[in-house]
């Protein structure tokens, strides 16, 4: 008998083993992914390092991060760059954050703007940028003494509730909303951002004993509302407000959030997934990430599935699933939570396939497109192990991030070539910035020698250079590899949307 167990639990190892095998060799590398990466700037978890650190020595550690992530072919970046009341860049709404000069209020010595050197930064490597802003949390801790004159807590004192030992916007407040508006309004306009992305804190989770003392507001503004229902409401037309404006002053600039991996339990909800999470976007947050793709006031949702696959209360199969059942008018991508890797008390991160796997997973449901992680600093010189993986498979060749959501249109131009010259080294060319196109990015592509030039292909993708102006004549060098490749390449322009024109095919 137990010679004919072992012979059967053999005969499963084997089976298995050629099945993921198998269904490696049918997962491909898609043309067109979300591969994102957070860089939280909140308590300098992953940029600057420290507070205190140079300006060099900032520019430095984050021109380290984008091409560690550059080299394992991610294509955006979601930055922090305001995480409470204060913000990492010039402006008159928040003071300087004390998470890059050490001193809230301090401006950077020499004097520089994070935000338009990051953005530059990530737009010459391709990556698109993403701007992270926590739109209620107001204070990081209780020590008002450190706050800027500057900051909303002196200036609108009125506005804050003290919860948790921190103080927090009363999202009730229709001033409040107002001035959350006119916060991302500037960002938008002032700078050349691919996105606005609001994180999970929206009412911030409960804690045991302490109660978030809205009263005042409910009683004034509350309508006949529950208190639940009328927290949810004032969620639903902050989103509702973000959104229109962004779309009001660039229409190619997204709208991202990523809540909390669990809409409701299925025990409270039998539209609810079949978790038992211990607080839930819908009645803990007061978020409601349904209502916000019904009404299509954002471009994308990444759920933060921070759960190994098979975990028994939080599943991140079951989630996955749950989401892509339950997306509408959306682009959904998953958030996964590499801060986990060896360093948690589910023993399944310590396999270096999980996050490999759960990619693999994801890319089986056609309505998800993608993947952001949690965060920079946990493949930056860490866990080599993991991100070979990645980088021999799931993350083998580049690809380029999804259009924006109902932005699907033709790019009118293509690029034109001129000034051809062959040298023994490489071969180059110029291209203008087309007449009737805004674009963004021009694409490189090239075959090998034996194979067709085909633009749906992201083993041929050999470079995405950045259009800075629209002044700019680009001159491009292709290297030759000793006959190696095909001697024809493909160009193509990627407008402000993500959008691609049709080839021009260089000989």
């Amino acid at each position: 008998m137990n010679k004919i167990k072992s012979f059967l639990v053999l005969a499963s190892l084997v089976f298995l083993s050629f099945w993921k095998g198998n269904a490696q060799e049918k997962i491909t590398n898609p043309k067109n992914e979300f591969r994102a990466v957070w860089i939280a700037t909140v308590a300098n978890i992953d940029w600057p390092k420290a507070n205190i650190d140079a300006v060099e020595k900032q520019k430095a550690d984050f021109i380290e991060i984008l091409d560690t992530y550059k080299k394992l072919n991610y294509n955006a970046v979601i930055v922090q760059i305001r995480s409470s009341g204060e913000a990492f860049y010039p402006t008159d709404l928040a003071p300087w954050s004390r998470f890059l000069t050490g001193k809230e209020g301090k401006a950077p010595s020499p004097y520089y703007d994070p935000l338009e050197w990051m953005i530059t930064e990530a737009h010459a490597r391709g990556f698109e940028f993403h701007a992270w802003l926590n739109p209620y949390r107001a204070t990081m801790d209780l020590k008002t003494e450190n706050l800027s004159p500057n900051h909303d807590f002196y200036k609108h004192p009125d506005w804050m509730i003290k919860y948790a030992g921190k103080y927090y916007y009363n999202p009730a407040l229709p001033e409040v909303q107002t001035h959350l508006v006119t916060i991302v309004n500037e960002v938008v306009r002032n700078y050349d951002i691919d996105a606005i992305h609001f994180d999970d804190y929206f009412y911030p989770y409960k804690v045991p004993g302490e109660v978030f003392n809205d009263k005042a507001a409910y009683v004034k503004y509350g309508d006949g509302l529950s208190l639940d229902d009328f927290r949810r409401s004032n969620v639903n037309n902050l989103v509702k407000c973000v959104s229109l404006s962004i779309k009001n002053i660039k229409p190619w600039v997204q709208f991202g959030i990523s809540p909390f991996g669990v809409w409701r339990n299925k025990s409270v909800d039998p539209k609810g997934s079949d978790t038992n999470s211990g607080q839930t976007n819908y009645d803990d947050l007061y978020a409601d990430p349904l209502a916000w793709m019904q009404n299509s006031w954002i471009d994308y949702l990444v759920p933060q599935l921070y759960w190994s696959l098979d975990h028994p209360k939080v599943s991140y199969s079951k989630l996955l699933k749950w989401w892509s059942e339950n997306s509408k008018n959306t682009a959904i991508y998953i958030g996964n939570g590499t801060y986990k890797i060896n360093a948690d008390s589910d023993k399944k991160w310590n396999n270096p396939y999980e996050i490999p796997n759960q990619i693999d997973i994801t890319r089986t449901y056609k309505n998800v497109q993608g993947n952001a992680f949690f965060s920079a600093k946990w493949f930056v010189n860490k866990n080599q192990n993991v991100t070979n993986l990645l980088k021999a498979n799931q993350y083998k060749y580049p690809a380029l991030p999804n259009v924006v959501p109902n932005s699907k249109q033709i790019v009118m131009d293509s690029p034109m070539i001129d000034n051809v010259k062959k040298e023994a080294a490489n071969s180059s060319f110029s291209i203008k910035y087309p007449l009737n196109s805004k674009v963004r990015y021009i694409m490189v592509y090239r075959a090998n020698k034996d194979s067709k030039i085909d633009v749906n292909n992201p083993s041929q993708i050999i470079d995405k250079i950045n259009l800075a102006t629209k002044s700019d004549t680009i001159l491009i060098n292709i290297p030759i590899k000793n006959g190696e490749e095909n001697s024809t390449c493909a160009l193509t322009f990627v407008d402000f949307y993500g959008n691609e024109s049709t080839p021009t095919i260089l000989n």
